[in-house]
């Protein structure tokens, strides 16, 4: 890890944590949804959830993402990104490469597969040439095609001196974001009421945030939630479709 990235301070008695200003910029640039990987595209299966009846308001939307971060997607790729993050902040490539092969084959349904290497491919691509690494480069030729979105985040902020923490929260924020964002337009609920359910899910970002950084081991890792497997592989031939996932 980059030390110069973060500082810590004491304020009294209270310590507190400062990110590098460089170091922010890049985990507020990843994290933007303007940030060109196409994660808007993809519903989690909330789409087959909304059709069938399942969420049918701002409660059901929370309780959907609450349970995708604790015991789904969330859970598994929260402790697979802090993993990558640790393999690449010692320089352990072999380490590094088997949690990336792991967390490509660790999905649920063709398109939670899609959810997951399509944005990492993406991230991967656009990061290489805005921000230009040469160990990220030599990552994604490694794996060209198979780069999870988690995992690749969490090389690369490990890479750019991006604290695990930080990162894991912002990345498993933006993931449940992402998943608010596709409830505000299929339930459908106000603008308003998508920003009741962000807040409403920070404590349970916070909650999959320790969980996934006390894995020390993949053998940990496991999900839970075989009802949003099964949503997202009956999307795959849902009729009517606004997303990929």
């Amino acid at each position: 890890m980059n030390t110069t990235a973060r500082r810590t301070t004491r304020t009294g008695t209270a310590m507190i944590t400062v990110i590098e200003p460089g170091a922010l910029a890049r985990l507020m640039a990843w994290l933007s949804p303007a940030y060109p990987v196409g994660a808007f595209s993809y519903s989690h299966g909330l789409e087959m959830a909304v059709e069938e009846g399942a969420v049918t308001s701002r409660d059901d939307l929370v309780a959907y993402i609450t349970t995708a971060l604790l015991q789904g997607a969330g859970a598994v790729d929260g402790g697979l990104l802090a993993l990558a993050w640790a393999a690449a902040a010692s320089g352990d490539d072999p380490a590094l490469d088997e949690i990336t092969d792991l967390a490509a084959a660790w999905r649920g349904s063709q398109e939670l597969a899609l959810e997951a290497t399509q944005p990492g491919g993406a991230f991967v691509s656009v990061t290489v040439r805005a921000w230009p690494d040469p160990k990220l480069a030599a990552y994604q030729v490694r794996h060209a095609g198979r780069l999870t979105h988690a995992v690749a985040f969490g090389a690369a902020a490990s890479w750019a001196g991006i604290p695990v923490r930080e990162a894991c929260f912002g990345w498993l924020t933006a993931f449940a974001a992402n998943i608010v964002s596709a409830g505000v337009r299929l339930v459908p609920l106000g603008q308003t009421d998508g920003q009741i359910a962000t807040a409403a899910l920070v404590p349970v970002v916070m909650r999959a945030t320790d969980a996934a950084l006390s894995v020390t081991s993949a053998d940990e890792l496991g999900t839970a939630a075989p009802t949003l497997d099964l949503l997202s592989m009956r999307h795959e031939t849902q009729y009517t479709r606004l997303f990929r996932s």
